[in-house]
């Protein structure tokens, strides 16, 4: 029997990875199959439950997500006593804190229409101190789920997740990122410390963290056939925009992989 025998995977579109090749709506959550839980699950020999959805945030993980397809339950009720691995992947949506980065940002859909735009916002642009303000709620919000999972499952194993770099603070690509510099920068110190506080609650509770904000350096959007995330136009073949492709669910099942054989 594998090490790691029952598997629930936990998370947000960052986990889901919406778009990439093959996605099903999954009531709502436009999870793929071959994401970085169904990645890793094929290479341990484990069966999966995979819970992750796209707009998830922490509160989904006890409490009902509303998707455009209905309601699902709430992801803890995926782990049970058996469940002898989780991986989370949760927290960029806490207090909106990546939807203020996209907000203004032209994205094109599947069919190339336009949408996401809000008026008197612009595409990059982060409040970097209300940023910042909210990551330690989003740290106690994340020792809050990795509890309430060791709770249900005390034998788990159980791993943090962390996100990918997006923005470049090098060259610029403003046709996949229409931001400014000066925002790009901004966007990549709030990605980096968001990666700082779920270590901290890892370390906090006990869990493993992959850190992918480390892993992903030169992978940013605007690295070209290195991207390991989407610019602003959909790709219903590979990513969703400002979402990952399969070479960041790749590389994130590769590092978990790493982190279980110690």
């Amino acid at each position: 029997m594998p090490a790691h025998a029952r598997y629930v995977a936990l998370g947000d579109s960052y986990t889901a990875a919406p778009y990439v090749y093959l996605t099903d709506v999954a009531q709502g959550c436009l999870r793929s199959d071959h994401n970085y839980p169904a990645l890793l699950a094929k290479r341990l020999g484990a069966r999966l439950t995979d819970v992750s959805c796209s707009a998830a945030d922490t509160t989904d993980v006890e409490g009902s997500q509303r998707t455009f397809q209905g309601t699902r339950p709430p992801q803890l009720a995926a782990v049970g006593s058996d469940t002898d691995l989780v991986t989370i992947g949760l927290g960029g949506n806490d207090f909106g804190l990546f939807a203020s980065l996209v907000s203004g940002c032209p994205i094109t859909g599947p069919n190339g229409q336009s949408f996401g735009l809000q008026s008197g916002t612009a595409c990059g642009r982060v409040d970097v101190a209300a940023a910042l303000g909210d990551l330690p709620k989003i740290r106690e919000r994340l020792v809050s789920v990795v509890r309430a999972v060791q709770a249900k499952a005390p034998n788990a194993t159980v791993v943090l997740v962390g996100y990918p770099r997006i923005a470049s603070t090098g060259a610029q690509c403003r046709s996949l990122l229409p931001i400014s510099q000066t925002d790009a920068v901004a966007a990549d110190r709030v990605t980096k410390a968001l990666s700082t506080a779920m270590a901290a609650a890892a370390r906090q509770t006990g869990a493993g963290f992959v850190n992918m904000y480390a892993a992903s350096a030169g992978h940013d959007v605007c690295a070209g056939k290195r991207a390991w995330v989407n610019g602003i136009h959909t790709d219903t073949d590979r990513a969703a925009p400002l979402h990952p492709f399969l070479a960041e669910q790749r590389a994130v099942a590769d590092r978990v992989a790493a982190a279980l054989a110690g």
